[in-house]
Order: C-alpha cells, then structure tokens, then sequence
C-alpha cells in the first residue's frame, strides 16, 4: 500500500462572496470518480465477482448497510427511504438483506476483516432493538470485526426516535461513532420541512451518547431550506457551537423536486434566494471557525483532535459515498437496497427499487442492477480527485502516471482549464502539483470538474436532466 501522504494544512478558509456568486455552477460531489451517473446496466454479479477476485483478501473492507424505512416523511429528504408505519415491512426486508449477507459472504471468502461499518437510510434504528441484534449478529458470522479500539462503526439517528436508553443500547451493540440529524432548531423552518424536533429532545440524545462513549459525534444542519434566514440561523448555530459536537456537516439545500418528489411539498416561495444561502454560508463558516472547528473539505467541519481532522492532518484523509472518512481507501461492499460498493477498480450499485432488489435474491443473485470498471485514466483522475479533495494539494510525484509521460503532459487540457482559476486566486500551478488557496477550498468541486473527462467529453444528442447540484 503506497505511504501516506504527510501535508500540514491551516485550519481554516477564506470566504470570498463576490468569487463564490460568480462561480458558483452545477456541479458533481465527486463522492467517486467516475460519478454515479455514468455507471451503466451492463455490469452485473460477474463483473463484481471479477473485482472481488482483485483484490488482496488480507485488506481489511468497510461495510454500509442501507436501511430504506422511516416513520415519517422530510419535505427535504433526497435520499432512498421509504416511509411507512408497517413494521412488517422491516421483518420482510431484514430477511432479504440476509439473503444478500450470505451471497456476499461466499464472494468475499469467510472471516474477511471489517475494520469499518456505517448504518445509514432512511432511519436505520427504525428497526428494534432484537432485529438490530441479529442483524449485527447476522453480520459478525459472516465478518470478523476489528475491536471497539480500532474499528469505526457509526449508525445515523434521527433525535426524534430514540431515547437515551436506545443510545445506551447502541453503543453496547457495538457502535462507537454516531450522527445526530438537526437540519435547523427554528419552529418555522421545522413547520415548513415538517421535521419538528425540540432541542432538548436533542440535546438529551447527544448527551446520552457523550455519557456513554460514543469516540464521535457527529451532527448535520442544512442551510437553504425554507423561511431561514441569516438572523434566523444564528440561534441554531451558537446552540451547536455550545453543545460542541466533534463533527459538523452543514449541507447545502438544493431544491431539486423533478428528481425529488417530497420536495414538491416544499412552497419554493418560501425558500431563501441566493444571496441568503451565500450569507448563511458565510455565518457558517464565521461562526464554526472561530470556535475552532476546523474545515475538513466540502461540507464538513471538526475538531482538531477528531480523527477527521487528525487525518488530513497526516494526509490519510479518504472520501467515499459516505463523505470524508478516515478509512475510505478500504474496498467498500454496501448491502440493502440501492446501496453502491467501490470494490478494486469498480463501482456497483445494489437494485433502487425493492420489489427488483428482492426479485433479484429471489433468483438466489447479488441484486447488481449496474455499475462500473474503471479504466486506467478513471483510475489515475480519482487519485487525482481525491487528492485534491481531502488534501487540498496535488502532489505529481505521487500518482501512478503512465511510464515516460509527465503530469503536465497528459492532464494539458485539464491544466488549462484551471488557469482562469488560477488568475482568480483559487490555486497555484507549479512544476510539481498544484495548491488549492484558502480562497478556493470552497470552490473544490469547480477545481476537480477540470480533471473530469466525462464532463468534458462531446455532448450527447438532446435534452440533458439536471445531473448535479450546485457546487456551493
């Protein structure tokens, strides 16, 4: 395995409103190169198989279990989930995902460690506390897991479904790292994205973890939605700052209701104009910097003494579908309905529709409804992307270069179309890589899209959906 890149980087970005207003443009999260939209229906369970076969068995993988049910629908909600109050729905699902743990097991060889496990959704503690025992216990019989000191095992929870004897519960499961959901604590703002939530409730629920040692804790806002505003935000801001989580994702609300159909619930009148979110942004980034969290990349922020933060630090910082991570060089193999794994030079994604998902197990297959081989440049621009996202630097010596070719050669067009960005004050060219300034960390996914050859490549004839959000 190549050494780890060591990079010192200062805490901390520049915010420039003028050059985000100007550059701000559609743009991909680049949570994998190549991006989701270009995997296609002709890679199936052999093609996985194959890269599987790849792979040094002795490298320990990372495992997300997707879990699509909750309770209650989030006007803003983008993700796969179903919502529903049959909890039988879960005992069918639950049966089905075990299916696809035991075909995973064969494919993988018995025993492969897992050093690293996410439960995202959906709610994942949806599911009760007996169903969640025997998943994980489903799991351990397939997997051997690293110990609690090693491991990073981290589930999503919403504050509103548990208490903190669920939290205690949690923890004894196993999970040592947990996400709370906030989005934001004014009624208003709650009322319009029908999410009500108090902060007590939270509080309660993040202390609960804090009490029983959770290593980190992690919380996410959204900023965008509907009737915020800077004054409004404000509160929301100074009570996270006081509770003092270790991580903070802040995301960018991008109304998107022709990919999303409960965001047609949201009156898009009521949603700040750009000017807003750039300034809400701006009081973000004021606020968690000054109280020294420091910016990771994209939407995140943390501690300094946070594993995340360490990281980068160290230049170990990986990013996968799940954001930045500190084990997201492992081969990630994903379980459930529509989850997508990144194993060897390949990605593939599980069915998005459940009837498909349990048709395909029924058929006794792994429920690969698409996916995607890279290729040597796809192999060598996600080194690239990646570098660039979590170290904000690129190092030329590091990366696996054809023999005989120059990195200035081979990324020529890329270069150039980095320079208007370079005359801005994003970045610095120089013969050996390339510098991202503090004036351009906010505007990483603009640096990236250079390097992105499917973008740049000769448009499809017609009309194009709307691929991506926008990259602020």
């Amino acid at each position: 395995m190549p050494s780890a890149r060591v990079i010192t980087l200062t805490p901390s970005v520049e915010f420039d409103a003028a050059l985000v207003r100007k550059l701000n443009q559609m743009g991909p999260r680049y949570t994998s190169y190549p991006t989701a939209d270009r995997f296609d229906g002709g890679f199936g369970a052999a093609q996985y198989r194959a890269a599987v076969a790849g792979v040094d068995p002795a490298i320990p993988l990372s495992l997300y279990v997707h879990i699509p049910f909750c309770a209650s629908l989030c006007y803003y909600c983008g993700c796969n989930k179903i919502i529903t109050q049959d909890r039988h729905k879960a005992v069918e699902y639950l049966g089905y995902l075990y299916r696809e743990i035991a075909l995973q097991g064969e494919v993988l060889g018995g025993g492969r460690r897992v050093d690293q496990l996410h439960f995202g959704g959906g709610t994942p503690t949806y599911l009760s506390d007996r169903q969640m025992d025997e998943l994980l216990a489903t799991l351990r019989g397939q997997f051997a897991f690293a110990p609690d000191e090693q491991g990073e095992f981290s589930i999503e929870v919403d504050p509103r479904t548990v208490t903190p004897a669920r939290i205690a519960t949690l923890r004894r499961q196993g999970f040592n790292r947990i996400s709370l959901g906030i989005q934001d604590f004014d009624p208003a703002v709650q009322q319009a994205v029908n999410r009500i939530q108090s902060y007590e409730e939270t509080m309660e629920v993040l202390q609960a973890a804090r009490d029983c040692g959770f290593r980190s804790i992690s919380v996410d806002l959204i900023y965008g939605l509907p009737l915020q505003s800077v004054a409004s935000f404000g509160p929301t801001l100074d009570k996270i700052v006081a509770a003092r989580p270790d991580r903070i994702a802040i995301y960018n609300y991008a109304h998107m209701p022709q990919l999303f159909k409960s965001q047609r619930l949201i009156n898009s009148v009521d949603l700040p104009d750009a000017e807003t979110k750039l300034a809400m942004l701006g009081l973000c980034i004021e606020r968690l910097t000054a109280a020294g969290y420091v910016y990771i990349g994209m939407d995140h922020f943390a501690l300094p003494e946070d594993d995340l933060a360490r990281s980068q630090r160290e230049g170990k910082l990986q990013r996968n579908f799940q954001g930045y991570s500190t084990h997201a060089d492992a081969p990630m193999v994903a379980l459930g309905v529509s989850a997508i794994s990144a194993v060897g030079a390949s990605y593939s994604q599980n069915e998005k529709i459940l009837s498909a998902y349990y048709e395909r197990l029924d058929r006794g297959e792994l429920p690969i409804a698409r996916g995607i081989v890279l290729s040597a440049d796809d192999l060598l621009r996600r080194a690239v992307i990646g570098q660039l996202m979590c170290d904000f630097e690129l190092d030329y010596a590091s990366l696996p270069l054809p023999d005989g070719v120059a990195a200035a050669d081979y990324f020529a067009d890329a270069l150039e179309r980095l320079k208007p960005l370079e005359e801005q004050g994003l970045l610095c060219i120089g013969s050996k890589g390339l510098r991202v300034k503090m004036r351009g960390r906010l505007l990483i996914r603009n640096i990236c899209m250079a390097f992105d050859s499917y973008l740049h490549a000769p448009p499809v004839e017609g009309p194009q959906p709307a691929r991506y959000s926008r990259t602020i």
